[in-house]
């Protein structure tokens, strides 16, 4: 009898201690969507240094900072998988727009575009000191202008080995996979072998393809064949980017996904991801022929100067609106053009009519090729359908994205994607629309993503995992950026922790820059051994 008390003794005493424990940080009485698609639960949240270490009632333990996240939701934070940081490290190294948008970690290095000496860009970030966490990817176009420029070019086998060498020192370096950008020079110059002998050397170190497709409107299902082609033959998981698709084929998104399904039922690792707008953002360059913008800037001018080729860009461009069915460019709005700001916001229609030309197809290409002349613009494109944005975003393999930079507040006339990407979908497409749940939504921006990029960590509410945590009002969370003025920040995030440190109190940013360096599997194969 002694013996069984003593037993019961040592079995409770531990018990007692462990509801004791003394945390840094306790998040207590929210509801928690853990990330995996599982339904709220409410539950506290014992965080030590940059980790979570218990999960259940912490109502008898100690903490240095109590969270009352009493009516809130708690998840783990958002995880943007296609962005473009690159430049804007230093300018704003709080990243805003990303936090404020419950954005904790961001994977660079898309389309691509991309550092190509990934060491030395994560000794650079090292030193600036971001408040979000940042990985990786090494872009093609960027291997390819090292190596061949920006001609319209087939490598040789020696250049062609040059390229496969900076992607496999990439990768042991710490990128997390090989990215395409093939609506941009120079990879519109490439053929797909080529693509394949670099995502091999990505695959090798357990990396992911992802793609900014050839087409995205109508020669769409030729281009996810091709995407989903350098899968197989390179064995290597895809990642499609901003998943969507323009005029003619609104409509077509079911046969799109289609595609993706029936590659997964062959065995290969597609996923998709989709900023929650119908309008998409690039340079004005998008519009111009491809023979016209090869070997660079000057060249392409100096073609523009020839009476001849300006006429053959002048008619292709016609064909081409043709086949995309378009009356106007009316759906191409400036969003900056740093030599003439006074057309930021204006529609290429609207700067033609005003440049005292009449509304014509022809006019306004000549239009066009007047800002090119005065060093292009970056532009917003309205055209997609919203019945094909909710279809993938309801689709089960789409990430939730922003395909953006860091933004400077007040600067040009940009996508409202950079600032209200996630919000947008907790807002609209969750609490209106309900077109998705919230424990979708919240898998969508955290366990999803971290699970195909390897985030090891990350992505969910479980004891071990990093304390990226967001806290936010369902009921309140809204994108304030909109097209017509896009520089608002989300608002409804109340709280939010970045390795496990305050970075958003009370709605505010108080300026924190915990985020650190993630880095690919590759770069963690080389540390082990």
């Amino acid at each position: 009898m002694i013996k069984f008390k003593a037993l019961i003794l040592f079995i409770f005493i531990p018990a007692i201690l462990l509801g004791q424990q003394h945390f840094d940080t306790i998040i207590k009485n929210g509801k928690i969507v853990d990330g995996a698609g599982n339904p709220w639960f409410y539950g506290d949240i014992g965080i030590v240094k940059d980790k979570i270490i218990r999960i259940g009632d912490l109502s008898k333990s100690k903490a240095n900072k109590v969270i009352d996240a009493s009516g809130l939701i708690v998840a783990p934070g958002f995880i943007d998988v296609h962005t473009h940081i690159e430049g804007d490290e230093k300018t704003t190294p709080t990243a805003d727009n990303f936090i404020y948008d419950g954005v904790t970690t961001v994977i660079t290095g898309n389309c691509g575009s991309s550092n190509t000496d990934i060491k030395k860009y994560f000794k650079f970030l090292d030193s600036a000191r971001l408040s979000v966490n940042v990985g990786t990817l090494i872009g093609h176009n960027d291997i390819r202008r090292e190596v061949l420029g920006d001609a319209d070019v087939t490598p040789d086998a020696a250049q062609l080995k040059r390229m496969e060498e900076i992607v496999d020192k990439a990768m042991r370096d710490g990128a997390m996979g090989f990215s395409t950008g093939l609506e941009y020079t120079p990879g519109i110059y490439s053929k797909t072998d080529e693509i394949v002998a670099l995502a091999k050397m990505a695959a090798k170190y357990n990396g992911v393809y992802t793609s900014h497709m050839r087409n995205e409107s109508d020669k769409v299902f030729d281009a996810i064949a091709e995407t989903i082609d350098v899968g197989r033959q390179a064995k290597i998981p895809v990642e499609i980017s901003h998943f969507k698709v323009g005029q003619p084929n609104w409509g077509a998104s079911g046969k799109m996904m289609a595609m993706v399904d029936s590659a997964r039922k062959e065995g290969l690792d597609v996923t998709v991801d989709q900023y929650p707008y119908t309008a998409s953002s690039t340079s004005l360059y998008i519009l111009l022929p491809d023979w016209l913008k090869a070997d660079g800037t000057k060249p392409m001018l100096q073609r523009l100067s020839d009476p001849a080729l300006h006429e053959k860009a002048v008619k292709e461009m016609i064909v081409d609106m043709a086949r995309r069915k378009r009356q106007h460019f009316d759906y191409a709005v400036v969003a900056s053009c740093v030599s003439n700001p006074s057309i930021d916001g204006k529609s290429i229609e609207q700067i033609n009519i005003e440049s005292g030309r009449s509304s014509t197809i022809p006019n306004e290409i000549e239009t066009i090729l007047d800002i090119v002349k005065m060093g292009s613009a970056s532009m917003v494109f309205h055209s997609m359908s919203e019945t094909d944005v909710e279809n993938i975003l309801k689709y089960p393999l789409t990430m939730v994205i922003s395909d953006s930079g860091i933004r400077e507040f007040g600067v040009g006339v940009p996508h409202p994607r950079g600032y209200g990407s996630n919000a947008r979908v907790l807002a609209v497409y969750v609490r209106e629309k309900n077109t998705i749940t919230l424990e979708d939504a919240v898998r969508k921006m955290t366990s999803l993503p971290a699970q195909k990029f390897h985030l090891t960590g990350r992505g969910l509410i479980q004891p071990g995992m990093y304390a990226d945590i967001v806290v936010f009002d369902a009921n309140t969370v809204k994108d304030e950026s909109t097209f017509e003025h896009p520089h608002a920040y989300s608002t409804g995030f109340k709280y939010i922790l970045v390795n496990g440190a305050l970075t958003v109190d009370n709605f505010k940013h108080i300026g924190t820059r915990k985020g650190v360096i993630l880095h690919g599997p590759g770069y963690i194969q080389n540390q082990t051994k």
